[in-house]
């Protein structure tokens, strides 16, 4: 069985994407960016192990889901195990997958991190960028600062370029 080291989850997020959402925080950061607001997922060896079929059946249980958001701590550290797990929900219907990363998707699709291109290949919604602090922006939905990007993944890829995300749900 595939496993992932989490920090936690939260069933019915609200802040981590439009919609009540299945949100998994894996734990391991490189980027310990100034003012995150998760710095106990930052700790490689925090955090516990959970099995990707635990974290499925977990977010399926909630009959309202809208989406699942994978953040941290850095995903991308994590990559080809969190791609397996979003195949999975796809799998049983849920369509709306979403992540947070302090790379930058230029970067990520230039092959700097392992595993990442596998996950953003079932991605609808990559925010890419390190949280700034001087940048923070208290207006903007689901980005801590104004240097993060909400983009669309399958445009994205489709384009060569980036994308930006045009779902008002996300803007």
């Amino acid at each position: 069985m595939t496993k992932l080291r989490i920090a936690g989850t939260v069933n019915d997020s609200i802040t981590d994407g439009p919609g009540l959402r299945y949100a998994v925080f894996v734990q391991g950061c490189p980027h310990n960016c100034k003012g995150c607001h998760n710095p106990q997922t930052h700790d490689f060896s925090g955090g516990k192990e959970a099995d990707i079929e635990d974290l499925l059946q977990e977010g399926l249980q909630n009959p309202l889901l809208c989406g699942v958001t994978f953040s941290g701590g850095e995903p991308m550290c994590q990559a080809r195990a969190l791609a397996e797990l979003a195949e999975r929900f796809r799998a049983n219907g849920v369509d709306d997958i979403a992540c947070y990363t302090g790379y930058l998707v230029e970067d990520l699709l230039a092959g700097k991190v392992d595993g990442a291109k596998e996950l953003l290949s079932v991605l609808d919604v990559l925010v890419d960028g390190p949280f700034v602090q001087e940048m923070r922006c208290y207006d903007a939905k689901f980005k801590g600062s104004s240097n993060q990007r909400v983009i669309d993944v399958p445009a994205t890829l489709k384009e060569g370029k980036v994308v930006l995300c045009s779902d008002e749900r996300w803007n």
